[in-house]
């Protein structure tokens, strides 16, 4: 599924947060986004999504303008951040919940639950706290699972690392790259921790105050190239 934005601008009183004249992610692409906070990452996120409204500009999944149609939500998977859950759910209800809305039977939410179960690390299933009540980590391993479950042909992914302890993040990682190699899903995710996006990610876009200043391939010097880049950023950042 091909995501397309075209003109797209967010801006805050004299602030541009977003500025994105043109920007096209190719069906089963694994696309990354990094740069420094209010690099506007989240922002362009929620723009894709239509959890907020551009001033300029629009974004098309397979075809479909996020901001005037609801096809796209079929076939998008996504996680931004705690406020997509149900907080006084337990995660068994809140998958439940989430199969209901796309019309998956229990007997499918049951096997999808126990194929991600390695994401879980036996922290998630089977206990009796409400999701408000786990920690961080573990409520972005219920929000990962839940855009998992209805198998997206696109998945949006913010800091999906962050929290996380190292055995779920290298498991979170074999997970990415299976579905882009064995399934072909059109992914874009956003880190602070670059060496995750390069790993994970063929291709990279860098933010900077709202607008592209990188959009690279992926090679064995992309990791090396951009701490060079935020090296140098933060020491002219230091000089302003």
């Amino acid at each position: 599924m091909e995501i397309s934005i075209q003109n797209l601008t967010k801006v805050y009183g004299d602030y541009t947060a977003v500025n994105i004249p043109e920007l096209l992610i190719h069906s089963g692409e694994s696309f990354g986004l990094v740069g420094n906070n209010g690099a506007g990452k989240t922002t362009l996120f929620r723009a894709v999504i239509d959890l907020l409204e551009p001033n300029t500009g629009c974004v098309y999944i397979d075809g479909n303008a996020t901001n005037a149609t609801e096809q796209w939500k079929s076939f998008t998977g996504s996680y931004l951040d705690e406020n997509f859950l149900v907080g006084h759910l337990l995660p068994e209800e809140y998958f439940d919940f989430v199969g209901a809305i796309h019309g998956i039977g229990d007997a499918d939410i049951k096997a999808k639950i126990e194929m991600l179960e390695p994401l879980f690390n036996g922290e998630v299933l089977g206990g009796k706290k409400l999701i408000r009540d786990l920690s961080k980590g573990n409520q972005k391993k219920v929000g990962i699972a839940a855009a998992l479950l209805f198998d997206p042909k696109v998945l949006i992914l913010d800091e999906p690392f962050a929290n996380l302890d190292p055995s779920t993040q290298i498991r979170l990682k074999e997970l990415l790259k299976m579905l882009k190699h064995d399934r072909g899903v059109t992914m874009l995710i956003s880190s602070h921790d670059i060496s995750h996006v390069t790993e994970v990610c063929e291709r990279i876009v860098l933010l900077e105050k709202g607008n592209m200043v990188k959009d690279i391939s992926t090679s064995s010097e992309t990791l090396k190239d951009l701490e060079k880049y935020f090296a140098g950023a933060g020491v002219a950042e230091s000089a302003e």
